[in-house]
């Protein structure tokens, strides 16, 4: 099982972090190691004084595919979740700096919270979802997955040109605008729609 996460799909996010508008889907990976395990606090890591969150709708794959044509990515998912990507921005920008890659800044254990998934038939319209994040009963993050630069039927289109696609691979879509440093004692509680889905602790 893998996470493969998408960078820069949401256009007020890419100006907010003034990022240049990527022509295709930015990938990177995240392994399972990730996985913030359930009912466990975040511990900010001691290599960052920086970390952020980003709310991200999540898909999970649900059967094997490779070159998989857009017209038919709707088969290969039918769950939907939603998850945190953490970001050690401090050190992420240094290895940008150095055009290194970002996985000691996006793959350390615990960067990444996975709530439990609900069946796509939930939703009128998986292309009209609304997330959020809250940070001590306060919004920060808000987004509809009508914003994403790429949908996500497109999303897997593309991925699968490179990875094959396997049963629980998890699809990170990207982050609406609002990322911001989080610090110890927060209380970060993700929404789909008007559910909550997870609440976590920071230490």
């Amino acid at each position: 099982m893998k996470l493969i996460c998408i960078g820069r799909n949401y256009a007020a996010h890419i100006d907010e972090l003034k990022n240049e508008r990527p022509s295709d889907p930015v990938i990177f990976l995240k392994p399972d190691t990730a996985i913030l395990l359930k009912k466990q606090p975040f511990f900010i890591p001691d290599f960052s004084n920086d970390v952020h969150h980003e709310v991200e709708l999540l898909v999970k794959i649900k059967k094997v595919g490779k070159h998989i044509d857009e017209k038919f990515a709707h088969a290969y998912y039918d769950e939907i979740g939603l998850g945190i990507d953490f970001t050690a921005r401090d050190l992420q920008s240094k290895l940008k700096e150095k055009g290194l890659p970002w996985e000691k800044a996006k793959a350390f254990d615990g960067a990444a919270v996975v709530s439990k998934f609900f069946s796509k038939s939930e939703f009128d319209d998986v292309n009209n979802i609304d997330f959020s994040l809250e940070k001590n009963g306060q919004l920060v993050q808000k987004g509809n997955t009508s914003m994403m630069l790429w949908k996500i039927d497109a999303l897997i289109e593309y991925i699968s040109k490179y990875f094959t696609l396997k049963i629980g691979d998890i699809i990170f879509t990207g982050t609406p605008a609002g990322v911001a440093k989080v610090n110890p004692d927060d209380q970060l509680t993700g929404y789909i729609e008007e559910k909550q889905v997870f609440s976590i602790k920071v230490k």
